[in-house]
Parts: structure tokens; sequence; C-alpha cells
């Protein structure tokens, strides 16, 4: 009988251990499973230079969605990016691809316009800044052609 009782502790504490990993790891990875709420607008870049799907979105630091994909149409890198509901994005916004820190990950960052009008879902953000290519830079430095 006592036994009995240590295996269903035992049992009830490993059961409670994998449903505490599996919150973790979903939390963590920011995994959806139902549908990631907000809205897309798109962007073309003609470089991406190390931008990956997952990657976040950001005004004045604030993280307000993520990049759902990256494709290539008419030679250029369209990136889709999924926007909290509750931001609204002025026409005249400008997208970059910037890195957090030195070496770090990179990130859109949208700088809002002051246009009236707003990019409705499904829209374009036409305004981008491509990233700096700091292998590039390094070499024209390198080499005196800067």
């Amino acid at each position: 009988m006592e036994r009995s009782k240590v295996n269903v502790a035992v049992g009830l504490f490993v059961v409670l251990g994998i449903l505490a990993l599996a919150y973790l790891s979903i939390k963590l990875g920011r995994v959806s499973f139902f549908g990631s709420a907000g809205y897309v607008v798109t962007a073309d870049f003609p470089s991406v230079g190390g931008l990956k799907a997952g990657s976040t979105v950001e005004i004045a630091g604030v993280e307000v969605g993520r990049v759902e994909a990256i494709d290539l149409a008419d030679y250029q890198a369209r990136v889709v990016l999924r926007l909290n509901s509750d931001v609204k994005l002025q026409e005249d916004s400008i997208a970059s691809i910037k890195t957090k820190g030195l070496i770090g990950e990179k990130y859109v960052r949208i700088s809002p316009g002051a246009s009236d009008r707003i990019i409705q879902p499904n829209g374009r953000i036409r305004e981008v800044e491509a990233p700096v290519d700091f292998e590039e830079l390094l070499s024209k430095y390198i080499f005196g052609k800067v």
C-alpha cells in the first residue's frame, strides 16, 4: 500500500514536470496554435542581410509584430510582417533592417510617418532602407576605398 502511494506521487510529479516543460517551450518559442492575431503588411527590400522569419518588428524600441515570411519577388526580398492589430502605420512609414548590437540578431525597425492615410491590412510599406553590410564596409576600409 505504501509503495503504491510513492508510485502515484512520482507519476504525478513527472506528469506535472512534462506539462511545465511543454508550457515553457510554447511560451519561449512564441508558438501560436490558433493563428496569429493582427494584420499583414509587406515591404520589398533590395537585400535582407540575414533577417529571418520570426524576427521582431519594432517601433521606437517596442515590439509590435514579427516577420512572418521572406520570399523573392521581382529580384527583391519581399518581407511579410504581421503587426499587432492595435498598431496603425501611416502610408509614409519607413521600414529598415537593423542589427541589435554589433553582431546581434537582425530585426525590422519601422519609423512612423506623418501622413493622414493609414496602410490597410495586406498593404505595402513603400519606403525601405537596406541593411548595412559590415563585410563590404570593412573590405572597403582595409583596401582604402572609403
